[in-house]
């Protein structure tokens, strides 16, 4: 048999993939493309949509957001160095306070608006949301309970700026620790003691506050006189000194109210306490204290009334010293009759009876 009569005889191979079949794949795809275009085109313009107009909100909340606290910090200002500012307005306080509002606000926010972006994207894809916002319900119930103390710190210093229980400059207790506040935090509030040590208090951590710096303060100065001083004097002294400080600056400033002698706040054998208090200005009552001191003092000692303190220097030729300093306490042996002397008597020696 020959070669060509071989080849003619074997069979010819199908080919893999007919024509006809690859158009009825192509016209399969297009016809599905067909039916679905419409969804996916409307699924993409939606997300499109929804991206959109997150962004949008987004940007348009936190301008609106900064526009406020920097209307906030012009006010604050606007009267800083004026005696308004001065009695009412801390503008560092106030850039602190309104910077760390400013940025609660706008990461609150942020996270509300991207987030529900977010889930609705996912569920223009028809994914189920069930098992994803259980999954975050949990994770953030661990969270919660792993990091409450950082929770509770942050949630103390929103409320606490909200609140504004204290700001910058402010000299506060916080019962751990005590002073100035130089910086306030969300998380932790810094105070300068009066060492000049900085204290970091956590937010959480703070039970109670004592705001020395809000309203008003009492400045109280106790005067010491002896008892044998009149007291219309005493009084006319203290007004007097009082009065005349009222009127000076800077005190006429820090005096919110005139300086009262309330009266006697102590009476004793050897000394009488007057109570004198006014009203000043928030964080200056210990120098209307310290000044108020000094003026008093210098009336007393011009109207000629002395206050308790060490004793009074001898008179030239009277000499003070104790004449019974260098005698001995009596003893109970200089008497022969006494009966610690009779005591120590000597016995006498016993006579022999039988000699």
């Amino acid at each position: 048999m020959s070669l060509s009569a071989l080849l003619a005889a074997a069979p010819s191979p199908e080919p893999v993939g007919s024509l006809g079949e690859a158009a009825e794949q192509a016209g399969n795809a297009a016809g599905w493309v067909e039916e679905n275009w419409s969804t996916w085109l409307s699924t993409g313009l939606r997300i499109l949509l929804i991206v959109a107009v997150a962004i949008t909100l987004r940007y348009l909340i936190r301008r609106a957001l900064t526009n406020l606290i920097d209307r906030m910090n012009r006010s604050a200002q606007a009267v800083e160095g004026t005696a308004l500012g001065g009695l009412l307005v801390n503008a560092e306080r106030r850039r602190q306070r309104s910077e760390a509002i400013g940025s609660v606000l706008r990461s609150v926010a942020s996270f509300l608006i991207m987030g529900t972006a977010a889930l609705m994207v996912l569920g223009a894809f028809k994914i189920n949301l069930a098992p994803l916002l259980a999954s975050a319900g949990v994770a953030g119930v661990a969270l919660g309970f792993g990091a409450r103390n950082l929770v509770t710190d942050f949630l103390s210093g929103v409320f606490m700026i909200l609140e504004d229980q204290y700001g910058v400059g402010d000299t506060v207790d916080a019962g751990v620790a005590s002073g100035e506040v130089i910086e306030v935090g969300l998380r932790v509030t810094k105070l300068r003691g009066d060492n000049g040590e900085i204290w970091y208090v956590r937010n959480g951590e703070v039970k109670r506050i004592g705001n020395l710096s809000q309203g008003w303060s009492t400045a109280g100065v106790d005067v010491t006189v002896r008892p044998t001083e009149d007291l219309e004097r005493v009084r006319e002294a203290i007004t007097t000194a009082a009065d005349a400080m009222s009127k000076e600056e800077p005190w006429s400033e820090r005096l919110w109210g005139p300086v009262e002698v309330l009266g006697l706040d102590a009476v004793l054998l050897d000394s009488m306490t007057v109570r004198v208090t006014a009203k000043t200005m928030p964080g200056k009552s210990v120098g209307v204290e310290r000044e108020l001191r000094w003026r008093i003092k210098r009336a007393l000692d011009e109207a000629g009334i002395r206050m308790i303190g060490p004793a009074p220097l001898p008179v030239d030729g009277e000499s003070t010293a104790d004449p019974t300093a260098a005698m001995a306490a009596p003893s109970a042996y200089a008497s022969a009759t006494s009966p610690q002397s009779l005591a120590t008597t000597p016995i006498p020696p016993s006579t022999n009876l039988n000699k």
